[in-house]
């Protein structure tokens, strides 16, 4: 049996992604701060396949150490980690000069460095076993940065890139990487708008494209799918 892990993974994209590969019959590591939200989700997962393991472990992903930690322990407990979700983000909307002075430091702790560090700790192992896939959500604003989020759309661009260079380092190696990049989807970060579902990306349309490329032969590699609304960006 195959393992995933998934950070950011008891709310939006995070969320739908986990209960897909429980779905799959996959096993399933995943993280929060917070510890019932986590607790009663891996119920849920244990409730929609009783056949798979479901690794949960609280810890904040935006913290190197506590990041690492549930790595490790994810490993440990479930075996070989196939699959990498980078799902973890925040959304500080705001243009750079009305930056807080902690807004960028938390926007790279946590759109950036969690995808980072567990590619340098999942990468090696993958690279050995010459199996894996990495996806790391990204956003449209790493390809046309929103001027109303400036160190929002600069993480972005960061993550974009940094997927660009695992997969180079990957793709001799037989392992996959692939950007996922969003447009605007449903998530948390839109609960105080007053928006029309039907005009936006569902987390669960980001899952459903994320488990046809996991599906495709060993030979083939998505680099970068983007998935938009269809009445266009709110």
């Amino acid at each position: 049996m195959k393992n995933a892990l998934i950070t950011g993974s008891t709310k939006g994209m995070g969320r739908a992604i986990a209960i897909a590969f429980a779905n799959e019959g996959l096993n399933v590591a995943i993280c929060s701060r917070n510890e019932k939200e986590l607790l009663d989700f891996k119920n849920e997962l244990l409730g929609i396949n009783a056949g798979i393991k479901v690794f949960a472990q609280v810890a904040d992903g935006s913290n190197k150490v506590q990041l690492i930690d549930f790595a490790a322990a994810a490993q440990q407990q479930l075996g070989f980690i196939d699959v990498v979700v980078n799902n973890l983000g925040t959304f500080i909307p705001t243009s750079i000069l009305d930056d807080a002075d902690d807004t960028f430091t938390r926007q790279l702790n946590t759109n950036l460095m969690p995808t980072y560090e567990l590619y340098r700790f999942f990468g090696k192992t993958m690279m050995g076993a010459r199996t894996g896939h990495f996806f790391n959500i990204c956003s449209v604003a790493a390809l046309n940065p929103v001027v109303q989020a400036g160190s929002y759309s600069v993480t972005k661009y960061a993550l974009l890139g940094l997927t660009k260079v695992m997969r180079l380092e990957m793709q001799e190696h037989g392992v996959k990487v692939t950007a996922v990049i969003p447009g605007s989807t449903l998530t948390d970060s839109w609960k105080d708008a007053v928006v029309d579902k039907n005009t936006m990306v569902l987390p669960e349309d980001i899952a459903s494209a994320i488990i046809n490329i996991y599906h495709m032969s060993a030979g083939a590699n998505v680099d970068e799918i983007i998935i938009k609304p269809a009445p266009g960006q709110l």
